[in-house]
């Protein structure tokens, strides 16, 4: 892991503000924790992106929450006042399909996908072209009996050589049971959307995508491929898309182990660390081998466009 060396730099005025804003050309936001906490914007959010548009800068939304798909995520910054684009969006589990079409080779009309998840990793796949089984099926919903099982009784489905999974709030023995059975199939891929341990919710912490794909690693004795941050191949395929100078990024984002990782060692130009989500000022200032500093750091996105109006 390439550290950042120097001590982080905490945007407390005008001046510094504005000096942040005129070392990138493009900005890459985490969205849970950073623009929002669950259904509730962030402070002055809307504010921030219209400043930031108005300066010319361009806006990417990088996001390891799977649960949405990229045109359910341009809602839910609609529901907020917010104006994007669906290929502004890069959600873990767009990423994930991505991967299996690109990387995995799967061929849409043939491969299926078993999902463990919900429906923002299916709406993916189906736009790509891929049957998907599994995800929101409410068969699922019901008690696990391996007799009567609907998706046991007749056999595992043959067509299936990939699993995806994610974060799934209904997570449940059925579908724990049934992910087991394919991933103990040697021909069948193991895709997990992203890392995150917990996520954050107004004033609460939640269990994240990581720790149910981490139950089922452990079952299977299997490691997944994860695709969301900070996986290289989500960056990579941002950078691609938008024919970005990397050097001219700055990653904005709330979990050092996952978006400030991300743009570190992705060589971005930038990180800024938000303290409105998961981490602490603490965290951000400690030298650790288990993940890196950013190079700015700020209590909330909206003080940026508080401090500039001052």
């Amino acid at each position: 892991m390439t550290a950042q060396k120097e001590a982080p730099v905490k945007i407390t005025s005008k001046d510094i503000a504005q000096e942040f804003l005129s070392r990138y050309d493009t900005f890459l936001f985490d969205c849970d924790g950073v623009l929002w906490l669950g259904s509730h914007a962030l402070p002055y959010t809307q504010e921030i992106l219209s400043l930031l548009k108005q300066l010319g800068k361009q806006l990417i939304f990088v996001t390891n929450n799977s649960t949405k798909s990229r045109l359910a995520y341009t809602k839910k910054f609609a529901s907020f006042g917010i104006n994007v684009k669906e290929e502004q969006i890069f959600t873990s589990g767009y990423a994930s399909a991505v991967y299996v079409r690109d990387f995995l080779k799967l061929q849409p009309g043939k491969d299926k996908v078993w999902v463990f998840g919900e429906s923002g990793i299916g709406e993916e796949l189906k736009l790509m072209g891929y049957e998907s089984l599994g995800g929101t099926d409410p068969r699922l919903d019901v008690p696990f009996s391996a007799a009567e099982s609907p998706f046991l009784v007749d056999g595992l489905d043959k067509d299936v050589n990939c699993v995806i999974a994610g974060l799934d709030t209904k997570v449940n023995y059925h579908r724990l049971a049934v992910t087991l059975q394919y991933l103990q199939k040697d021909t069948v891929h193991f895709v997990g959307t992203n890392v995150d341990s917990t996520f954050p919710q107004k004033g609460h912490t939640f269990p994240g995508a990581g720790s149910m794909i981490e139950s089922l690693a452990f079952s299977s004795n299997r490691r997944p491929s994860y695709c969301g941050k900070p996986n290289m191949n989500m960056l990579n395929t941002i950078v691609s898309a938008f024919n970005l100078d990397k050097s001219r990024c700055c990653m904005v984002g709330d979990r050092l182990n996952t978006d400030m990782k991300f743009g570190i060692e992705g060589g971005l130009g930038g990180t800024l660390l938000v303290l409105s989500g998961i981490e602490t000022e603490e965290r951000a200032l400690e030298i650790s081998a288990d993940y890196p500093r950013p190079k700015f750091y700020i209590d909330k996105l909206g003080d940026i466009y508080t401090m500039t109006k001052l």
